[in-house]
């Protein structure tokens, strides 16, 4: 069950899971970009600083999002840190970091998805929702992935 931190932040989703394999196969669900499109979404992804990829999904007007998701890797150091910036819509101006750090035989995964603004009610609205799917869908969803590697 994830661990969440974000209850009083309201600029940021912080959670944090214990996944029971090592870091080397935890990050290649984060950079395989078939494995992301797994438990994620299609993506053209590559592990490579300044690389600027697209995630598609279903779009929102409600939201002003048109379905893509548009990112570049901002940070990346192998099995330990991903960052890249995540822009869709009108609203959505933000990082993703995700850090691996080793703990017993397993990986604790953290996620911090920074960036929102407190006094903007789309981007409070975002951060409610996309939390409840990092919580509730997307970690379980990776570890399932990572659970499949050989």
């Amino acid at each position: 069950m994830p661990h969440d931190t974000t209850a009083d932040d309201l600029r940021a989703i912080r959670i944090d899971q214990f996944i029971a394999h090592p870091p080397a196969k935890v990050w290649r669900a984060l950079t395989d970009p078939e494995l992301v499109a797994r438990w994620l979404m299609p993506n053209d992804f590559e592990p490579e600083v300044g690389h600027r990829f697209t995630f598609t999904t279903t779009p929102r007007p409600n939201a002003g999002f048109d379905g893509t998701v548009h990112c570049e890797v901002l940070q990346l150091e192998p099995e330990k840190l991903l960052r890249i910036s995540w822009r869709g819509g009108e609203h959505a101006d933000w990082t993703v970091t995700w850090r691996l750090e080793p703990e017993g035989r397993g990986t604790r995964l953290f996620l911090d998805h920074e960036g929102f603004d407190p006094d903007d009610e789309v981007q409070q609205f975002s951060r409610r929702i996309m939390g409840g799917g990092w919580r509730s869908h997307h970690f379980a969803r990776i570890a399932a992935v990572v659970a499949d590697l050989p």
